[in-house]
């Protein structure tokens, strides 16, 4: 039996042709060369992105790591100025119920003022009062013992009647009289007194 033939064996003889000289060796070389090329400059470019981008980083990492320090130095401040907002809110809230303390002292102190003042207008009014009274009183004192000593004075006279003008008598009588009708009026204006 015999073996199947490979498909090549069957084809036939393979020739090889050579190229024409001078014509196909620059060709191939031609290729490689602007393959090298292309991939030289391909190369040229991926390392210099590759060094940009290096770069880029390198300055977004530092720029990156100056925003932080600058976030935390703000961070800082801001918990800072919490703490002071927080004490001075304190120190107001204080200061607000010390207001309020103060103000509800004042207001009675005020209160107390006003009691005394109606006390001291009471006192005045009383005093006042008083010294309406007493001169009422003085006056009325006055006047009964003028009219007292004026009717001892008119006895004397009238018991000793002839010694004395009748018509003289008549006017002294008369004006006892009236000297003891302003006693009794000064006593009914003192009477008036004791009475509010």
């Amino acid at each position: 039996m015999t073996s199947p033939t490979p498909s090549w064996e069957a084809a036939g003889p393979v020739h090889r042709t050579e190229p024409a000289p001078g014509r196909g060796t620059p060709r191939r070389g031609r290729g490689w060369r602007v393959a090298t090329i292309v991939l030289a400059v391909a190369l040229v470019v991926a390392v210099a992105t590759a060094g940009y981008l290096w770069q880029t980083t390198d300055a977004w990492e530092d720029h990156a790591a100056e925003w932080e320090g600058e976030a935390q130095r703000y961070a800082e401040q801001v918990a800072a100025l919490q703490v002071e907002l927080d004490g001075v809110t304190a120190e107001l809230v204080a200061a607000r119920e010390q207001l309020d303390t103060a103000t509800e002292r004042i207001t009675a102190l005020a209160d107390e003022k006003a009691q005394l003042g109606d006390e001291n207008v009471a006192s005045q009014q009383y005093l006042d009062y008083q010294r309406r009274v007493s001169e009422a009183a003085g006056v009325v004192a006055t006047a009964l013992g003028q009219c007292t000593q004026a009717q001892f004075q008119l006895i004397g006279y009238l018991e000793n009647r002839e010694a004395y003008d009748p018509a003289d008598l008549e006017r002294f009588g008369e004006d006892v009289q009236a000297l003891c009708d302003e006693a009794t009026e000064a006593n009914d204006q003192l009477q008036q007194e004791l009475s509010r």
